[in-house]
């Protein structure tokens, strides 16, 4: 009688090592935050300048909009121009990795959109 091969043991991590409990933490901070997905958004589709993301962002304080913001150049997701002139302004735009995550948030809406569990009325 031929007896089977043990498969070989899987060894278990002992713990989530710290670079990735570190990038969980900045990951959480961008997206776990209920307004960052929304100031991305917002920026995606064009909506450039503080103004106006609070005016497209219902909800949005000034204070938070600025944290947010600050948050998100800090994390290189998007870039903040002053732009000279008669009346000086500020405008963000995405960065290549703030396109990708904005991509990805979106996916998540659409797929939520789709499959969603929708209140009763």
């Amino acid at each position: 009688m031929r007896m089977k091969p043990k498969p070989a043991a899987t060894k278990k991590p002992g713990h989530l090592p710290l670079t990735e409990r570190t990038a969980y933490r900045r990951l959480e901070d961008v997206v776990g935050c209920k307004w960052s997905a929304a100031v991305l958004a917002a920026i995606g589709r064009g909506v450039a300048r503080p103004g106006q993301l609070e005016r497209f962002i219902p909800g949005i304080s000034t204070k938070i909009l600025n944290e947010r913001l600050r948050k998100l150049v800090d994390y290189r997701l998007i870039t903040r121009t002053e732009i000279a002139g008669k009346v000086p302004r500020t405008e963000y735009a995405l960065t290549a990795t703030g396109v990708k995550l904005n991509e990805i948030i979106e996916s998540i809406r659409d797929l939520d959109e789709e499959h969603g569990i929708q209140p009763e009325p």
